[in-house]
Formats: C-alpha cells, structure tokens, sequence
C-alpha cells in the first residue's frame, strides 16, 4: 500500500492496487468526512477505479451531491464501522460540485 497526495485532504490516502484507493475518516467529526470524501472522488477518472471510504456511520449527506457521477455500496464491518466503496458512474453528469464539501445536518 503507497501512501498518496491528495489535495485538500485532512486524512491519508494510499492506492492499494493499482487503482484502489483508500482513507479512513472514522476517527474525524464533521465536515472531515464529506470534505475527504469529495477530495478523494477527484481521483476516479474511469469506471474501473474505486474509492474505499472507512467511517463511523455511512454519510447520507454526500450521497444527494455526487449521484449523478458515482455509484456506491455501503458495507457494514464487523467492528461497526462502514466501508462506502465508490465507482465513477459508465457515462457520468460531470455535474459534481467538488467545492460542496459541507453537511447540512
């Protein structure tokens, strides 16, 4: 696993694979997770990437804002916590707002 650059990330990233990228933000309170979540996203350039997000609880409100572009699939852990998997949709909007990285409760 290779740690990774993201910019504006408050949390690390790494490639797992090639392709496979991770981060976990089950330790930040909010915004963090939304805020690391949208910087991650950025990395997807095709269907075939994915973005492996660890949280404490699955962020209900990120989904509405990136619809258009990414599937996701939420799997819950043994341990509690939530692994959100992300994919860039086949044939994406581009309609994603990246700077609207903010919960609204």
């Amino acid at each position: 696993m290779n740690k990774i650059e993201v910019t504006g990330s408050t949390v690390d990233f790494f490639e797992k694979e090639e392709g496979i990228f991770t981060f976990d933000t089950s330790a930040c309170q909010p915004p963090e997770p939304m805020v690391n979540a949208m910087c991650g996203l950025q990395l997807l350039k095709n269907s075939s990437q994915k973005l492996e997000m660890t949280n404490h609880k699955a962020p209900l409100g990120l989904f509405p804002k990136i619809v258009d572009d990414f599937d996701y699939d939420i799997q819950e852990a043994d341990n509690g916590m939530v692994k959100v998997v992300f994919t860039k949709k086949e044939e994406p909007k581009n309609s994603t707002d990246f700077t609207q990285n903010s919960c609204s409760g």
